[in-house]
């Protein structure tokens, strides 16, 4: 902040549902456009960022004052000020929401971030000065001042004195010691840990990429196991030498740990840091000022990871970028992957999209030249091949565990000779639901139109969509029959099954029930990898990503259930989804089998996937989406309205539809949500599409400022809609 004389007025973005900023007088000192501020805002205090100033005075009366700026946060830069202003613009999104969501939780709050001391650098203009002031029996005061010739945080000199804290205030408040925000040195030379020998495949990518200058989008196409991460740190370690910043994106949180100690293996002189949402306030916070600040030059993180402020950028990766992970699904609807795309192009560098199986918007960009494509066919383990897919069909075999006779034996085999083998159900808990034969009874959710899932072990029935749980009933609360049957099969279940099965190799299970405290994941991973734990169970969190050396067997289990859905893009995911947890075997030169059990072995879509052959069954799914104009070959958006009522959110969708059909734009009928309600509100959904995307945002943008909408009626807009 900067004195100044004459009056200034501020735009400030509130996190507020109001698609608009708010003016302010500036009181006193002058705020940075991007800079944190506190204003009143009715009878609250809220945090803003000022996105403008103007001498020019707003054409209202009753202006309130800039209450404070905190100090604690740099101003935001100007290009993610404009990245926040293309989403906001793009998905028809609030300003100071998206800005709200680009910044750690403690720079929302209108209270002083604590930990905003250790992020300064102290310094003594005239050191001499300050030592000519102190007795010469001061010691430790006389350390801590020549301590102050260079800038220190605030670690280094309570290190040398532990007064240090104390006496800082009092030389700063005679103006003997000043403070700034905290500067790393510049980088020196990149030194990297031991590095694999690339293959040619591998070779051949990465100096396409070293080529490569300004922004170029860049699709890695590679079967699993063909060494993409190793292209990932190689392409980095250019950018490093280049004395640049890396961000890398990984669709989980669970990915995270685990690419990060690779990252600081090859890296080990460099700093790391990640950005997602498990970390906790205070290291999130740091770790974001970090990157802030340009001393973190290797960024690791999740969707929200895409705002972080990078001044040195060089090279944006987005590891598994099909993944739907990388789109928001609650608040502001956006896409990190393509936002990363957006964010290269703007800061002119090189970003990376890798994947096994792309998205077909990705692979449509790379057939018609938008993207330049890399393909990795071989694993880069030599001698290694790709796993055999087999389907084992379920019609008139008798399961009453669930599990195919010959898929038990191909176990025993596994295990008996010392491999390990992974069960995959992607569905956690016990049962989906608990039922009385009786009366037809099901537990179902209060609060959503979903079942409660049986989670045996806690005794408890909970729904996966909006947190509601209960202790099973004793008996069926409509007939009061007691023999209440759990129908289906969760991870938890087969746990048990396999538990009784192979009672001399206990099975690991490894879902998100059981990896919630902190740390849980990594040791459960470190037994995989030291061979402790032989046989798994788990979900989508071992589907991609992890590297198990000694894993030889994969069995998918409910694999049919994504054979049939309402949604256009099942397929694509599903065929996402089986070749990625079939990619964790063989991977280390040792035969690697996978074996899916199926209702439908004839469906056309197993013949795809048992051939392999991905970019085949990627054209001609565009082939299909372009002969009914499905996306990517046409564009679409969704209005989703939520009320207590559904005729209120219904009768705000048909006033829509009728003023939208104006504008010359596609319009579905309003229909009820798939899930139709959930935590108590009833929802929605009105679909629009058309040949460009902009006449879409232009119709809405437009509707969204006329629409007269009703209390207690919520809408919101849904650009390149992903769930149905």
């Amino acid at each position: 902040m900067t004195d100044h004389a004459a009056d200034f007025y501020a735009a400030v973005a509130l996190d507020v549902p109001l698609a608009r900023s708010f003016d302010y007088r500036v009181a006193g000192v002058l705020p940075a456009v991007g800079e944190r501020v506190v204003v009143p805002f009715g009878r609250q205090r809220l945090s803003g960022v000022v996105t403008a100033l103007s001498q020019i005075a707003p054409d209202f009366a009753g202006i309130r004052d800039i209450e404070s700026a905190p100090g604690d946060m740099p101003a935001l830069p100007a290009d993610v000020l404009a990245l926040c202003r293309f989403v906001a613009d793009y998905y028809l999104a609030p300003i100071g929401q998206v800005l709200a969501g680009a910044l750690p939780t403690v720079f929302r709050q209108p209270k002083v971030w604590s930990g905003f001391e250790a992020e300064l650098a102290y310094a003594a203009p005239d050191v001499e000065a300050l030592l000519a002031t102190l007795s010469a029996r001061a010691r430790k005061q006389r350390a801590l001042a020549e301590a102050l010739r260079q800038p220190r945080r605030i670690d280094e000199l309570r290190a040398v004195a532990s007064d240090a804290s104390r006496w800082l205030k009092d030389w700063q408040a005679a103006g003997q010691v000043i403070t700034r925000p905290w500067q790393p040195p510049a980088p020196g030379q990149v030194h990297t840990g031991p590095r694999p020998e690339l293959q040619a495949e591998q070779a051949a990518a990465v100096d396409a990429l070293g080529a490569a200058q300004g922004f170029v989008p860049w699709l890695l196409y590679g079967i699993t196991g063909s060494g993409k991460t190793e292209v990932y740190l190689r392409s980095i370690e250019a950018v490093l030498q280049r004395g640049q910043q890396a961000l890398v994106l990984v669709p989980e949180i669970n990915l995270t740990p685990q690419l990060e100690g690779r990252f600081r293996q090859r890296f080990p002189e460099e700093c790391v840091v990640s950005l997602h949402s498990g970390l906790a306030e205070g290291e999130r916070t740091r770790n974001w000022l970090m990157a802030a600040r340009g001393e973190a030059r290797i960024v690791l993180g999740t969707r929200l990871a895409v705002f972080a402020p990078l001044p040195a950028l060089g090279l944006i990766v987005v590891d598994e970028e099909h993944d739907p992970s990388y789109r928001q699904s609650e608040g502001v609807r956006y896409s990190a992957r393509d936002l990363a795309v957006y964010r290269a192009n703007q800061r002119k560098v090189p970003v990376l999209l890798g994947s096994a199986t792309p998205s077909l918007e990705s692979w449509k960009n790379a057939r018609e030249g938008r993207y330049r494509l890399l393909q990795l066919k071989q694993r880069a383990v030599t001698g290694a091949v790709a796993p055999k897919i087999e389907l084992l069909p379920t019609g008139r075999v008798y399961m009453p565990d669930g599990i195919h006779p010959l898929a038990l034996d191909a176990l025993a085999r596994t295990l008996n000779s010392g491999g390990q083998a992974l069960v995959f159900i992607n569905r956690r808990g016990y049962a989906p639901v608990l039922s009385c034969r009786d009366c037809g009874w099901i537990s179902g959710c209060k609060r959503c139109s979903a079942k409660l899932v049986l989670h045996l072990s806690e005794r408890r029935l909970r729904c996966h969509h909006c947190g509601y749980e209960i202790m099973p009933p004793v008996a069926c609360p409509d007939c009061g029959n007691q023999d209440l049957q759990p129908l289906g099969q969760g991870t938890q279940r087969i746990e048990d099954i396999l538990a009784s099965r192979f009672p001399e190799t206990p099975p690991l299970r490894i879902d998100r029930d059981n990896t919630r405290r902190k740390g849980s994941l990594e040791a459960m991973l470190a037994q995989v990898h030291a061979g402790e734990a032989r046989l798994l169970v788990g979900t989508q969190m071992l589907a991609k990503g992890h590297d198990f050396a000694k894993l030889q067997l994969v069995l998918v289990l409910g694999a049919d259930s994504g054979l049939f859905s309402v949604d256009f893009r099942a397929e694509e995911r599903l065929y996402a989804q089986l070749l990625q947890v079939a990619g964790r075997a063989g991977r280390a030169g040792q035969p690697g089998r996978v074996l899916i059990q199926t209702h439908y072995p004839e469906h056309p879509f197993f013949g795809a996937l048992v051939r392999g052959d991905y970019a085949a069954f990627a054209d001609e799914q565009l082939a299909q989406r372009k002969q009914l104009l499905l996306p990517p070959a046409s564009h679409w958006a969704m209005l989703r309205a939520e009320a207590r009522q559904m005729p209120r959110a219904m009768g705000v969708l048909k006033a829509a539809q009728a003023d939208l059909r104006a504008a010359g734009i596609t319009v579905n009928d309003p229909v009820p949500a798939t899930l139709v309600r959930k935590a108590g509100v009833e929802r929605a959904q009105l679909v629009l599409s058309a040949p460009q995307r902009g006449v879409l945002q232009q119709a809405l943008d437009h509707w969204l400022h006329s629409a007269q909408i009703p209390s207690g009626v919520r809408v919101t807009t849904d650009i390149d809609p992903q769930e149905f």
